[in-house]
């Protein structure tokens, strides 16, 4: 059975060139063919991964009259928490079996105004949540900037290209919790239904339970095995845009489990550019995936609400 990459990031950190090169390759091989990779020695603590779900186990047992105080559908849910049903799949009315927390870079203290909106904190319920989320938070973003660098070079270009559209941008990192399904799941409904990410690239920490799969080349679909030790990298559409496919952003989806008892947690980030940075189509791409644009001219920002009005966390406005 076909299997995700599996990429060692100290090959990246050796120093040494020619691995350098290598982990480059392999990257950019990767969000080429089915755009997934396995991310091994990536140097984030697996203490500060499960402290940080502890975290989340904790707000999560929280009394659901307590949780909705966090609600934020006034900036569509880009922070604090979003209750279970509210999201759905594109193009799949039935909601997501899930419930979770977002939380963002952490406003700067120079006095600047940042393009992103705030965080907010269960501080009085979960007086620890803020600075461990915000620990892991800061070291994933750190990981991705890496990543993004290596994307650019694979691409020929700057080594900082894409990762300077992402800095001050909209990077989330979400907690994702599934509760027990229970004996009435409503038709249609799965944890999470086949979808593809809209950002550049997402970072997915090892889940607590397997569930995740991938849809490879010929509809059929490849099982994500967990391992704690890797983080799952993916390719989203908005750099598959900018690329004009030539990065691909893969349908996923996370799969009911057997049993109705069964609890799952997952913990992405999600790797977004600043909201006026401009998705069309590069030439360079255009050339060398068949000589015609695939995809839009769009700006990040835009792109981001379209999203968001798509799988229930907006209204449409029009």
């Amino acid at each position: 059975m076909r299997s995700i990459p599996v990429i060692d990031f100290s090959e990246y950190t050796s120093g040494e060139p020619q691995s350098q090169q290598a982990f480059i390759q392999a990257v950019g091989d990767s969000l080429k063919d089915i755009g997934f990779f396995a991310l091994s020695n990536h140097g984030i603590p697996l203490e500060s991964i499960e402290q940080t779900y502890e975290q989340g186990d904790i707000f999560f047992s929280l009394s659901d009259e307590t949780k909705k105080n966090y609600l934020q559908p006034q900036i569509s849910h880009q922070r604090g928490y979003t209750a279970f049903g509210i999201e759905h799949a594109k193009n799949n009315p039935a909601p997501d079996l899930k419930e979770f927390w977002q939380s963002g870079r952490s406003h700067p203290t120079t006095g600047e105004t940042p393009t992103y909106v705030a965080n907010v904190w269960p501080d009085k319920e979960v007086p620890q949540f803020k600075p461990i989320v915000d620990e892991l938070f800061t070291q994933m973003e750190a990981l991705s900037q890496s990543l993004l660098h290596s994307c650019s070079l694979y691409l020929g270009k700057e080594k900082d290209w894409l990762s300077s559209m992402s800095t001050d941008g909209n990077t989330i990192m979400r907690i994702i919790h599934y509760p027990p399904l229970g004996e009435d799941v409503p038709a249609g409904a799965v944890r999470s239904a086949a979808h593809e990410d809209i950002n550049f690239i997402t970072l997915l920490v090892t889940a607590t339970a397997d569930g995740l799969e991938v849809m490879d080349h010929d509809g059929s679909w490849i099982k994500v095995v967990g391992d704690a030790r890797h983080i799952i990298v993916d390719s989203g559409d908005m750099l598959q845009n900018i690329t004009n496919g030539l990065f691909k952003s893969t349908t996923h989806r996370v799969v009911n489990p057997s049993s109705s008892s069964a609890r799952r947690f997952s913990m992405p980030m999600f790797v977004h550019p600043r909201n006026e940075i401009d998705l069309t189509p590069r030439q360079e791409f255009i050339d060398l995936t068949g000589g015609k644009a695939l995809y839009q001219s769009i700006t990040a920002g835009a792109y981001l609400h379209q999203r968001l009005v798509e799988i229930g966390l907006v209204e449409d406005e029009g």
